[in-house]
């Protein structure tokens, strides 16, 4: 983090000097607005506990796969930066091939938010670097044992209004409901109901998660109706709990209504274990639109991350597990595979569906006119590999023209990595300051206008989208 780039204020302004300025000028209406975090992974246990944070290559490397794929990249093998099945690298070795390889950064999100968040969380000063890896390594120790260094003091110090966890539907909600009741605590931690494992069948405890889900929160029986059921109710104690909306990491968008008597056969298939790869195709598709209903009826946000080719590299998953760095994106259909949900709720009263992508090519072909018709429909931030300052920039050129601002989401930033969450929302504000400087230096909007705009994109819009 050479300090002349990340303390520079005019860090991703446009470089043009008149567009510039006014970019300055609409940044400084929402710098320092609280952060709305609708849609993320911290674990609720480390605010509730205000648990101290670990070493800095457990908090800052191992753990993020954004890092840690681009150093293997590099030809390091993972075991040297993260725990496997077998091993556990020392934190100080997995921080000094992360400082040798630092300069792999340049030009990516991840450097750019490092950057931020070893010049303005940590007080770093100077570059990383191979020979500077135990000094900074060491300067973070330290900072890491600060009395205020803790969840909760930095909960408060990032301006954090409202942050969503994402969480198992059997999961007790202690953690949050222990937030709710501390009266010292003065933020928003929510609970985001999270059912991946309990629709798609081809999870490899599908079963094991069903059986678990009917027999604690089922009707008495123990078929597909009592899994329905199951699944209200559950939905039901989320929603007691702040749950304010259910998110969905499914492969494809595709949703598919089935009559009961059908459902039931798939259900009943898939639980003795008989299930096609069609089969699983179509109840995951079923699920979806299944939710979608439960979500007309009880209120919760139904937000969709699909496009996601999971856990591409065999030999890595068996080692280090899910979410290691070797998700892929590919390309998805949005248009006739929601048009089955869309046919039924797209019109009907308070129901908000957020629909996000990792193929950027659907943005102005698909999801602009979606979301410029349906009024459930709103579009969710781009975000994982999209969550980049040219990609942000692209999204909003993409789908400005057909949506307006009006029908996006807001920015989420979906991450587990809590130091970095300012950094990712000063990143957007800066972001949508430059874009809609553009548009004022190009006559197409009135300065006026872009600043009553970028205070409803930053803090009216994830209010207004996930009911807040």
């Amino acid at each position: 983090m050479s300090q002349s780039i990340a303390a520079n204020p005019d860090r991703l302004l446009p470089a043009d000097p008149g567009t510039r300025r006014i970019a300055r000028e609409l940044l400084q209406r929402v710098e320092d607005l609280p952060i709305i975090s609708p849609h993320g992974h911290v674990d609720a246990a480390v605010i509730e506990q205000n648990t101290p944070f670990p070493d800095p290559a457990a908090l800052l490397v191992s753990p993020d796969h954004y890092v840690t794929r681009l150093v293997h990249a590099s030809g390091i093998p993972l075991e040297q930066l993260r725990e496997s099945n077998t091993s556990r690298p020392d934190s100080r070795s997995v921080w000094r091939e992360f400082c040798k390889a630092w300069p792999l950064f340049e030009g990516t999100a991840s450097g750019y938010w490092l950057r931020t968040q070893f010049h303005s969380v940590f007080g770093l000063q100077g570059e990383l670097s191979e020979a500077t890896a135990d000094a900074s390594y060491d300067a973070i120790s330290a900072k890491l044992q600060e009395p205020g260094f803790r969840p909760r003091e930095l909960f408060k110090d990032f301006n954090i209004e409202v942050l969503a966890t994402t969480d198992d539907p059997l999961d007790s909600l202690a953690s949050h409901q222990a937030i709710a009741q501390d009266p010292t605590f003065h933020g928003r931690v929510l609970p985001t109901f999270r059912p991946d494992a309990y629709l798609n069948i081809a999870h490899p405890s599908w079963s094991e998660n069903v059986n678990e889900l009917i027999a604690a929160a089922g009707d008495g029986g123990t078929g597909y109706g009592a899994y329905l059921t199951a699944l209200e109710n559950r939905r039901r104690y989320f929603v007691e709990h702040g749950a304010v909306s259910a998110d969905h990491g499914v492969r494809t968008p595709a949703t598919l209504k089935l009559d009961a008597a059908d459902a039931a056969r798939l259900f009943e298939r898939a639980r003795s274990g008989k299930a096609t790869a069609q089969d699983r195709d179509d109840f995951e598709a079923h699920m979806m639109y299944q939710m979608a209903r439960m979500s007309v009826e009880d209120g919760l946000v139904m937000t969709i991350h699909p496009g996601s080719y999971r856990n591409h590299h065999e030999p890595t998953f068996n080692s280090f597990g899910a979410d290691t760095g070797h998700d892929i994106p590919f390309a998805i259909n949005y248009t006739e595979a929601i048009r089955p949900v869309l046919q039924d709720f797209g019109t009907a009263k308070d129901f908000h569906l957020v629909l996000f992508t990792l193929d950027e090519t659907v943005f102005s072909r698909e999801l602009a006119p979606l979301a410029g018709f349906y009024p459930s429909v709103y579009l969710g931030a781009p975000w994982w590999f999209l969550d980049a300052p040219d990609a942000m920039l692209r999204f909003r050129s993409a789908v400005t023209e057909t949506a307006g601002f009006s029908r996006s989401s807001g920015f989420i930033d979906d991450t587990r990595a809590f130091c970095s969450i300012p950094a990712r929302h000063d990143a957007s504000r800066r972001i949508e300051a430059s874009f809609l400087a553009r548009l004022v230096a190009e006559h197409r909007v009135s300065e006026d206008r872009a600043h009553e705009l970028i205070v409803d994109i930053v803090d009216g819009s994830p209010r207004r989208v996930f009911k807040l």
